[in-house]
């Protein structure tokens, strides 16, 4: 068997190839299903692209920040940015992942990021005591363990500052 793949995302099933005789459309899910997944790591590459941006982003040359926010904030395409600075595509392209490597480098040493984001979580975690797991009545023994929980917490938060 043999699967053709065309751009309307519907594969072709191909009996014989030689003579294409027969040919039925067979609709696959699993595609749709992939397509699905990337969307999602499409927007999760976004939301970091826009997070290493925020904590990095003057880092960057006056030009690489023009370009990446058009990209990042923006949501322009490559050839519209491309036209808009008198540059190729390609070459929005190679600036864009240049500014990738070097927001990406900035993270690996300085870890900003990851601590932004585990310290709010903490925080997430000290409201969630505070207001109870459960959200309703708690007795004295609950309070004592949930304070406890969130002085640790908090220790943690402060020692990692």
């Amino acid at each position: 068997m043999f699967y053709k793949y065309f751009s309307t995302r519907t594969f072709v099933k191909i009996k014989n190839m030689t003579k294409r005789k027969s040919v039925k459309k067979k609709y696959l899910t699993l595609w749709a299903r992939c397509d699905n997944v990337s969307r999602v790591m499409e927007m999760e590459q976004i939301g970091r692209r826009a997070f290493l941006y925020d904590f990095y982003g003057e880092l960057l040359t006056e030009h690489q920040k023009e370009v990446y926010e058009d990209v990042v904030q923006n949501d322009m395409s490559l050839g519209e940015i491309a036209e808009e600075f008198g540059i190729s595509r390609q070459g929005v392209h190679d600036l864009i992942r240049r500014c990738d490597r070097i927001l990406d480098g900035y993270e690996q040493k300085l870890h900003l990021v990851e601590r932004f984001r585990k310290t709010k979580e903490d925080v997430r975690r000290i409201r969630k005591l505070s207001f109870g797991e459960n959200g309703g009545e708690r007795n004295a023994d609950e309070m004592k363990t949930d304070m406890e929980k969130i002085r640790e917490i908090s220790e943690r938060i402060l020692e990692e500052l």
